[in-house]
């Protein structure tokens, strides 16, 4: 395992690079393909992390698996899974352990076919409290076998059909895991979202993959849902997963870092992915964008111009304008990203800590960070908390004047395994 990663000076980004597939869709296809009685085949499957978590589950609940060079093979059991796993290990993956949470809520047939959902220490600080909230007042079976609101879980059957309600303010994970899951229920069930729903194209994706697995849901307003119960997941024979419109997110900016032009394959103009807008935050930052039915092709001048955006849905991608925002010609603001503190880590925290680092003049809100373009730029070895959006993101400081060093760049093998390598292939000086 490489320690750090240091990166000398770059001044240009051009090329094409094909990205890896969707974290967001590789994960929920799996499932919904575990949960369909026929076999589905996945192209473009993401292998990482993440998704050796879920795949490792499903295999231990009962699903099995073929493989080859460019397709995965799921023959999946309709939610009747035939392996009594007393324990699956998730890692940190989030896209893993919140739908699994709903999905062996609404399938595990008996109490005697309890299932212990575990992860990595961060995993057992991520909250799910809103989620469980949501469920246990429908009679599910599940406990907490550690600190209240936190994984590991203990599931065992008993979920009820009805009304759910859940607040969104935390993940949209938690409200697609109750779409995913309450059409398995005998009978009808309605879903009200409560507060500010953070992420809600993610929710989008959802419904649409949905769709595209059989499942019918009738959106009766934006925070209400009409779900008809004893649905089946149908098998679409073949699925294309989207390439990760998070990780374009990095060589959009290297293009208007870099000048490009950069073709960015696997996500086009169709894309079911929310973080494709981050095509037209790169705009407002000063990139020229054309969209193509699969890819999208980016370049720039070099010369960034600061923004201040509400970034609730997409914050994911929105890291990518912290270090952008070094570069720029005024103050940048990322705003209404309260979520970031509950991810991989304390995004928010830590992101202003390592821009400190550079020189960098930053205030940290509850919500925001305002950063100040640099002027003196600092050489600086940051710390990525084994988060692989930290570490990507900092690579663009690679365009600056001293370079970067990025400290555990394996960590990217939980989405991107091929970032830094891509990175070197592209971004020269």
């Amino acid at each position: 395992m490489v320690n750090s990663i240091q990166l000398e000076p770059r001044q240009h980004c051009r090329g094409t690079v094909t990205l890896p597939g969707s974290k967001s869709i590789a994960n929920r296809a799996l499932l919904m393909a575990a949960l369909c009685q026929t076999p589905v085949t996945l192209h473009n499957l993401l292998v990482s992390d993440d998704t050796s978590r879920m795949r490792e589950a499903l295999n231990a609940l009962g699903v099995s698996f073929e493989d080859d060079k460019l397709t995965t093979r799921v023959h999946g059991l309709g939610g009747h899974w035939n392996k009594s796993a007393s324990d699956l290990y998730l890692g940190n993956a989030g896209t893993a352990m919140r739908p699994l949470i709903a999905v062996l809520a609404a399938t595990l047939k008996s109490e005697h076919q309890a299932v212990v959902l575990k992860g990595d220490a961060r995993m057992h600080e991520r909250p799910v409290k809103h989620l469980v909230d949501a469920l246990q007042p429908q009679s599910a079976g599940v406990n907490y076998l550690g600190e209240t609101g936190f994984p590991p879980l203990e599931m065992t059957s008993g979920l009820k059909s009805g009304h759910f309600e859940i607040d969104g303010s935390v993940s949209s994970q938690f409200i697609s895991a109750l779409l995913m899951a309450l059409p398995l229920l005998p009978g009808n069930s309605t879903l009200t979202l409560k507060g500010n729903v953070v992420s809600r194209p993610y929710i989008e994706l959802t419904l649409q993959m949905l769709a595209d697995f059989g499942i019918s849901i009738k959106e009766c307003s934006p925070q209400r849902y009409a779900i008809t119960g004893g649905q089946c997941y149908q098998s679409p024979g073949e699925y294309w997963v989207e390439g990760d419109a998070s990780a374009a997110s990095y060589w959009m900016a290297a293009a208007l870092l870099g000048k490009g032009p950069v073709e960015i394959i696997g996500v086009g103009k169709n894309s079911i992915q929310g973080d494709k807008r981050f095509a037209e935050v790169i705009e407002a930052m000063g990139a020229s964008v054309s969209y193509h039915k699969n890819s999208i092709t980016v370049s720039g001048t070099g010369s960034v111009q600061g923004i201040d955006q509400d970034f609730n849905d997409i914050p994911d991608a929105a890291m990518t304008v912290a270090p952008l925002a070094l570069f720029a010609n005024k103050p940048t603001t990322i705003r209404n990203v309260a979520n970031w503190r509950v991810k991989e880590t304390d995004r928010l925290h830590a992101m202003a800590t390592e821009l400190r680092k550079l020189g960098a003049t930053v205030d940290e809100g509850e919500d925001f960070l305002r950063i100040e373009p640099l002027k003196h730029w600092q050489h600086a070895a940051i710390d990525t908390y084994d988060d692989h959006r930290m570490a990507m993101c900092f690579s663009l400081v690679a365009f600056s004047s001293v370079g970067v060093t990025i400290n555990d760049p394996g960590c990217c093998a939980k989405t991107y395994p091929d970032y830094f390598s891509e990175f070197s292939r592209l971004c020269h000086s």
